[in-house]
């Protein structure tokens, strides 16, 4: 195996792919490690955790047939200190590895690539595809990726849920306190039912650059692949069965304000200062008698606060929430006016751009 490349294609290829690349204490070593493969000119990076694979293409000046395993961090931390724009040449012995760049060189101890694990396949019969822009790709995954859950004793929560409704692609996410739902392709033809773990998810969107313009994402039973630009990240789906949220949110409000999104998000910040020694508590309180829309912090040893909004208010409404919980929804929103809608105060409150009904946002009240 030999190949020819410049050392800043390289860095960039390596700093992606080794990302994803096992810890020391893995219970394979192997998956410490990249695996080189040069197969008729086409030069391909991966490495994988098992539960995701990361495939990444190299446009190489020369090259000869092979294949190896090397340490993948080593390799990715070697290439980003040399020089930029210098000709790196990797060339195979037995299993060591010789890097050369102009005076810098290396040999990195390598393994056969017979112990590597198999690279996912997707099954073309039974794939669903699409394709979008990757700037509306990355908007929407980062409005419903922060209502995802933790919890691991709830899988199917951990993920975020791509599904189609009246042909159209939504995903959604929630951690059973709120929920996030954008309406992702407006148009598609074909259906999918599918939970695609949000770290994958996490992975994609740290690989993204803005050369790239388009997204495909293909799905089939068991598994997503994301393809853009050069690199392909193939996850497994989770497992198991996502609630019916559709019935979460409410149909209709009795009440909606429509806000400043920046105020709003203003005094919500100034009360969550005061409302961290009561678990992030906060009072939202509409009053039809002074026209004004309330933001306060339940009274502590720190002391308390309140601010107030000016708006038009049809229906006195009063509610206890998580202040980051609304925090997180408000900077997810992407105009500047936000709406609120209010059904009571053991109902969640529903939270939308004033004018595009592409996303929605609800969150659990707490306790009073």
């Amino acid at each position: 195996m030999e190949i020819e490349v410049e050392s800043g294609i390289l860095a960039k290829a390596l700093s992606v792919v080794s990302r994803i690349a096992s810890s020391g204490k893995a219970t394979l070593p192997i998956l410490n490690n990249v695996l080189i493969r040069v197969d008729g000119g086409k030069v391909s990076l991966t490495t994988t955790n098992l539960d995701m694979a990361v495939v990444e293409y190299l446009p190489v000046s020369k090259s000869k047939d092979g294949v190896i395993t090397v340490p993948a961090k080593l390799l990715a931390e070697f290439a980003s200190n040399l020089p930029k724009d210098t000709l790196v040449k990797l060339a195979l012995d037995g299993t060591k590895v010789t890097t050369k760049a102009g005076k810098y060189s290396s040999v990195l101890n390598g393994t056969v690539a017979d112990d590597f694990p198999e690279l996912p396949e997707i099954d073309e019969v039974k794939m669903v595809s699409y394709k979008m822009g990757v700037d509306d790709f990355k908007a929407g995954v980062n409005q419903v990726l922060m209502a995802s859950s933790n919890d691991m004793t709830r899988p199917a929560l951990t993920g975020i849920y791509f599904n189609t409704d009246e042909d159209a692609l939504y995903i959604a996410a929630t951690d059973g306190y709120r929920l996030a739902e954008r309406r992702f392709i407006d148009k598609v033809k074909s259906e999918v039912r599918a939970i695609v773990p949000t770290s994958s998810l996490s992975e994609v969107m740290r690989s993204l650059d803005d050369s790239v313009e388009e997204i495909e994402i293909l799905f089939d039973e068991t598994q997503v692949r994301f393809r853009f630009g050069e690199i392909e990240i193939t996850s497994k789906l989770i497992d198991g069965s996502f609630p019916d949220y559709r019935k979460l949110i409410p149909k209709t409000n009795e009440a909606e304000l429509v806000l400043d999104k920046a105020e709003l998000t203003r005094v919500t910040k100034l009360a969550a200062l005061f409302a961290r020694e009561a678990g992030g508590s906060i009072v939202l309180e509409a009053k039809t008698s002074t026209k004004t829309f309330s933001v306060a912090s339940v009274a502590n040893e720190f002391g308390e606060n309140t601010s107030e909004i000016d708006t038009e208010v049809t229906k006195d409404e009063r509610m206890i929430l998580n202040s980051r919980f609304l925090i997180d929804a408000l900077g997810a929103i992407d105009e500047e006016k936000v709406t609120l809608g209010f059904s009571g105060k053991l109902n969640p409150i529903v939270i939308k751009n004033q004018k595009s009904d592409k996303y929605t946002h609800i969150i659990m009240p707490l306790k009073s």
